[in-house]
């Protein structure tokens, strides 16, 4: 279902974020670590991206993402690329609550695993119903419609405004009659 989110719409930091979850979930560590940095470089340096407008009730943070990196490259034994990653998360978390990164950074350096950040359970995207219901197609043009002149001397063909009628012109011609 990720993969199919993430192909209709590939900018989608939280569709990224959580199909990197599922993969480190199935130990599928070099795909986590792709998805947790497409995340990241589709926040576009935002610290967060609010999905409630969409109809999600979720903040992603790209601190969230970073710890996130982290946590898939601690998996990979890549100790100090996990570091980096954190010192990089503390930048972007909000001053005065670096608890979370402190501990992390604690556990990467004695080389323990660290649990990835997820969105919480039984969160989905639930779109409001007006939105959902402007998907159905309008038809604005309504269905076409087949004219033909009944004037049997009238061999224009294309568009234009009515004519003027002619004396004669209904009449058919010498041509049309043999």
């Amino acid at each position: 279902a990720f993969d199919k989110t993430v192909a209709k719409d590939n900018s989608l930091a939280v569709g990224f974020f959580q199909r990197g979850f599922v993969h480190l979930k199935l130990e599928m560590y070099e795909e986590a670590l792709s998805d947790y940095h497409m995340a990241f470089r589709h926040l576009r340096k935002n610290p967060f991206i609010d999905y409630k407008q969409l109809g999600l009730r979720h903040i992603l943070y790209a601190w969230e993402v970073l710890y996130s990196t982290a946590a898939a490259q601690c998996r990979l034994q890549q100790w100090q690329e996990a570091r980096v990653t954190l010192d990089k998360a503390v930048v972007w978390r909000p001053e005065g609550r670096t608890a979370i990164l402190d501990l992390a950074l604690e556990r990467v350096q004695n080389h323990l695993f660290l649990e990835p950040m997820q969105v919480p359970l039984g969160e989905f995207f639930r779109p409001r119903k007006k939105e959902v219901e402007q998907l159905d197609s309008k038809d604005f043009l309504g269905k076409p419609k087949v004219i033909s002149s009944i004037i049997p001397n009238d061999e224009y063909i294309g568009f234009e405004p009515l004519r003027p009628q002619k004396q004669g012109f209904y009449e058919p011609s010498a041509d049309a009659l043999r």
